[in-house]
């Protein structure tokens, strides 16, 4: 967190969130020890609701109070609610891990668009997806890793379904310049 990076993580429920813990608590877990929300030892529960309550109305969390426990909210209010933290935290790199797994489809077309946006934002974000069109709609890069190693490169201009689950599937495994690609 201090070093500019965020996670959504694929598993929401047993590292994304308490789920016997609110939505307030689970919007500041992880910075419950900073400013805005704490001075030293003391929390501002002011400053903690006006964030909580922000963060709902910006990212959609459909809930009637911040105080209701996250285990009561639907699987993608839950998500609206990770995705609203780790943004609101402005990273430098977010790294998204099946950032829509289980969604429905208006939640899953939320969370793309907080993603696009953020991306236009010139920030980064490292996808990992299991859904090969979702990485090729929203990056601009795609490597394709085959045995825990990136076999290929791709520009997201340049890739096409079948392209991609060829090397997917080990096609051409051959080794990629590293250098090349810090470029």
């Amino acid at each position: 967190l201090r070093m500019g990076i965020s996670h959504i993580s694929q598993d929401r429920l047993g590292r994304g969130l308490i789920v016997d813990f609110n939505i307030t608590e689970n919007i500041i877990l992880g910075d419950h020890d900073q400013k805005p929300y704490a001075n030293g030892l003391i929390l501002n529960f002011t400053s903690i609701l006006n964030e909580t309550e922000k963060l709902i109305g910006e990212f959609d969390i459909r809930t009637p109070s911040p105080f209701l426990p996250v285990h009561s909210l639907s699987g993608g209010n839950q998500q609206k609610l990770i995705v609203a933290r780790e943004f609101n935290r402005e990273p430098d790199l977010l790294i998204a891990n099946q950032p829509t797994r289980g969604l429905d489809v208006g939640a899953i077309e939320f969370v793309h668009n907080q993603l696009l946006k953020f991306r236009r934002e010139k920030k980064a974000i490292l996808l990992i997806s299991l859904e090969l069109e979702e990485i090729m709609s929203l990056s601009d890069r795609i490597l394709v890793i085959y045995e825990g190693e990136i076999i290929k490169e791709f520009k997201s201009s340049e890739a096409t379904k079948e392209l991609v689950g060829y090397y997917m599937m080990g096609g051409e495994k051959k080794k990629i310049n590293h250098e090349e690609m810090r470029a």
